[in-house]
């Protein structure tokens, strides 16, 4: 493999991605990887997350296989969520780009700041 296709984002790629690092996926890894959780744990942890969403978005990360769904048999049958061995070699590449954003965050204020002021300045 050359080098140019290493960093290549191929379809199948760009999904995963979409799938695993959005907005409500990052949050739910993050509380799995603290201890496995029911639904209303989750939902109480992501308190904006709807319940639709969470529901979705639980099922995308089981589909992809970085979280497990395990029946529990009490009265009333329960259901917990666990992050799975797969799932937790996502912390080491999730931390990274948490460091960079932390890093970048005052350069990307200031050039979206800039960004905006060009845009009200010109009306575009």
């Amino acid at each position: 493999m050359d080098t140019d296709d290493e960093f290549r984002i191929s379809p199948p790629h760009r999904e995963l991605l979409d799938q695993i690092l959005d907005k409500w996926s990052l949050s739910v890894l993050n509380e799995l990887c603290e201890r496995p959780c029911r639904f209303n744990e989750l939902r109480r942890a992501i308190p904006q997350v709807t319940q639709k969403s969470l529901t979705s978005t639980l099922r995308r990360l089981e589909r992809n296989g970085v979280v497990e769904r395990e029946v529990v048999s009490t009265r009333p049958v329960a259901v917990r969520y666990r992050i799975t061995p797969l799932g937790k070699t996502l912390r080491p590449p999730i931390d990274v780009l948490l460091a960079w954003a932390s890093q970048n965050m005052p350069a990307i204020t200031r050039a979206r700041e800039e960004f905006d002021t060009r845009e009200e300045e010109t009306g575009f």
